[in-house]
């Protein structure tokens, strides 16, 4: 690689990878700030919360490569145009084959980055986010429910306890779960505790009841001297149904039969599979729209404001598009075309107006003084 080739790739390299952190940073605080509660209603330790909000850094990552790399292309070419350094590389014969290279070079490896986030990291970054999220909720039953209150873990389950004694004892417990309507269960009892085993939070209710309302209108009374319950499966959709982002690819690839005979999540999981696949080409997207725009040497005269603009809005329009084809084929297979169509179509369209042959000569060429 040429010294002016490696001075490209640095510079927008440093570009691409100081835009990266700055708004990954941004975003990242937002999302902070949302989960601050636990800290606060939920009394998690201050690790615990950096871990719940760092992972959400892969999807952030994965979202916002693609678009701080536009950036730093742009950055980047807008800067050696601004210094007359790309009318330099022109006039010294430097092809835009020869320029594109190194931005080429920082476009595959931001693909590669992005496809191995997407394939590989956001599954499992999914996932450890929900047995977090299970874990924080158990763990807030177990410790940080304050006596005396009524407590909605989540959506139609409520914890009571009226106190508890030095030994961590609770005396007076109430548990009622709603979040299906059609059986709802509640639990009385004088006493309970908690305890951790296998990696699973349990609350053992001595001396208590169970209601269960029967169909007939009635309600079924079991009274128990001990009874267990595992606290994480309250965390947990009572489906029981792994949501398509918490899959693995492979999994994706090859869905079981009964997933498959659903329709409805059938296509969520092949818009889930079609996204991950597909979403990385926007970093080879991204690359060359904005090369396309400015990677042309262009005079004082000529305004690099409108050639910005107009790049960020096809950038736009193509992401936009994207992100609809993908939805599209939730409830219409036929759209996958487009998934594949539509960055497929803007990296041969940008290829072909970069390297589009002229009927005139460089826009740079000089111009005889008019004749007095």
């Amino acid at each position: 690689m040429a010294i002016v080739e490696r001075y490209i790739l640095r510079t927008a390299a440093t570009a691409f990878a100081t835009g990266l952190v700055v708004l990954t940073g941004v975003i990242w605080i937002t999302q902070a700030l949302r989960q601050i509660d636990l800290l606060t209603s939920k009394g998690q330790t201050i690790l615990i919360f950096l871990w719940m909000t760092a992972l959400a850094l892969p999807s952030l990552v994965a979202v916002i490569a693609p678009v701080a790399l536009f950036a730093g292309v742009l950055y980047t070419l807008n800067k050696l145009n601004g210094d007359s350094e790309l009318v330099v590389m022109a006039a010294a014969g430097v092809s835009p084959a020869r320029l594109l290279r190194p931005l080429a070079l920082l476009s595959v490896a931001v693909f590669a980055v992005v496809a191995a986030v997407y394939v590989q990291v956001l599954p499992w970054s999914f996932v450890a986010i929900e047995n977090m999220t299970s874990f924080i909720r158990a763990d807030f039953i177990s410790n940080f429910a304050r006596p005396g209150a009524f407590s909605e873990l989540v959506t139609g389950f409520v914890f009571h306890y009226r106190e508890r004694t030095p030994d961590g004892a609770l005396r007076g417990v109430f548990m009622q779960d709603r979040r299906d309507l059609a059986h709802p269960t509640t639990y009385i009892a004088e006493a309970g505790k908690t305890f951790d085993q296998d990696g699973s939070s349990y609350l053992q209710l001595s001396k208590g009841v169970l209601l269960h309302p029967q169909s007939a209108g009635d309600t079924a009374m079991v009274t128990f001297d001990d009874y267990t319950i595992d606290l994480s499966q309250f965390a947990h959709v009572i489906t029981g149904i792994k949501r398509p982002r918490e899959r693995s690819t492979a999994e994706l690839l090859a869905p079981d039969r009964k997933d498959l005979a659903d329709p409805s999540l059938a296509g969520h999981i092949r818009s889930e599979l079609l996204d991950r696949l597909a979403s990385p080409l926007y970093a080879l997207v991204a690359g060359l729209i904005a090369f396309a725009a400015l990677g042309e040497a262009r005079t004082t005269r000529q305004g690099r404001g409108l050639a910005i603009g107009g790049a960020i809005f096809a950038f736009v329009v193509v992401r936009m598009l994207g992100i609809a084809a993908t939805t599209l084929t939730v409830g219409a297979p036929s759209a996958v075309f487009f998934v594949w169509a539509i960055p497929g179509g803007a990296i041969l369209g940008a290829l072909a107006f970069i390297f589009r042959r002229r009927s005139s000569p460089a826009p740079l060429r000089s111009r005889s003084a008019p004749r007095p």
